[in-house]
């Protein structure tokens, strides 16, 4: 872990380059340090998966745009960051407002020509009752 799963409302699949902003959220993740200046997320865990929603609904459909001269098509960006525990509150908000600003500035273009919804949140694991991995990734970014 860190893991980011992103889901987003398919219109914006010609609005913006979604792979481009998963690569924006990693690297904003690999960029994240402690109070120690230590990397907050190991290179080899994180993991941004973005799914566009086939079937939604936001907000009243559309009609409030329509009344407003404006389209029907509303879109979303649900980012969700799960960790594993023992990090600060200070990472813990450094983080969220990180990946906030990476997806905003990513999707301005698109808050400046459409009615957009943008939500970061972060999950910390705290009760897991089962963490089974196995990874080759790892080793190529540990350093001696």
């Amino acid at each position: 872990m860190p893991h980011i799963i992103m889901n987003y409302s398919a219109n914006l699949e010609s609005l913006s380059d979604m792979q481009m902003l998963c690569n924006a959220l990693a690297d904003t993740l690999l960029s994240q340090r402690a109070e120690d200046a230590s990397q907050v997320f190991p290179t080899g865990g994180v993991r941004v998966f973005a799914y566009p929603a086939a079937h939604c609904a936001i907000a009243d459909g559309g009609a409030a745009a329509m009344e407003a001269g404006g389209s029907s098509d509303y879109g979303f960006v649900y980012i969700n960051l799960r960790m594993g525990r023992g990090r600060s509150t200070l990472v813990h908000t450094k983080v969220g407002d990180a990946l906030l600003a990476t997806a905003s500035a990513h999707l301005d273009a698109v808050f400046r020509t459409h009615h957009l919804g943008l939500t970061v949140q972060i999950d910390e694991s705290p009760s897991q009752v089962y963490d089974g991995k196995r990874s080759t990734l790892h080793p190529l970014f540990t350093h001696s």
